[in-house]
């Protein structure tokens, strides 16, 4: 796998912008994350990605795992999972600790897995 860094473009363009509205993740009926300050991360042809900061994140309800993948726009990604999830849960939220520059505001953030979670909420704030 190469681990060159690309940089996005007009071929794969990658907009972030602070998300207007209230986010909530839910896991087995309990909230794990309730944020009024997401970021909505739009790449290329790819639906959006909500980037929750850590802070807003309950991270008693998370437990890292030894998953990482890579991404030649965005850098090393590391993966926790929601135990209370179940199998459901396994590595169900993504993190870049240390994006590269061209998207460095998702550095301190999570992002869900719709699929992997029971919900992703957002409410007007």
């Amino acid at each position: 796998m190469s681990t060159r860094e690309k940089i996005p473009g007009p071929d794969h363009p990658i907009s972030i912008e602070r998300n207007a509205q209230r986010v909530l993740v839910r896991v087995a009926g309990i909230v794990v994350a309730d944020s009024k300050n997401a970021l909505k991360l739009q790449e290329a042809d790819y639906p959006p990605v909500l980037y929750i900061p850590r802070s807003d994140v309950d991270m008693t309800k998370l437990q890292s795992t030894n998953h990482t993948t890579y991404c030649p726009y965005k850098g090393d990604c590391s993966y926790f999972s929601i135990p209370s999830g179940g199998s459901k849960s396994i590595n169900a939220v993504w993190s870049y600790e240390k994006p590269f520059a061209s998207v460095s505001q998702i550095g301190h953030h999570l992002a869900f897995y719709p699929s992997r979670v029971d919900s992703i909420e957002e409410r007007d704030p």
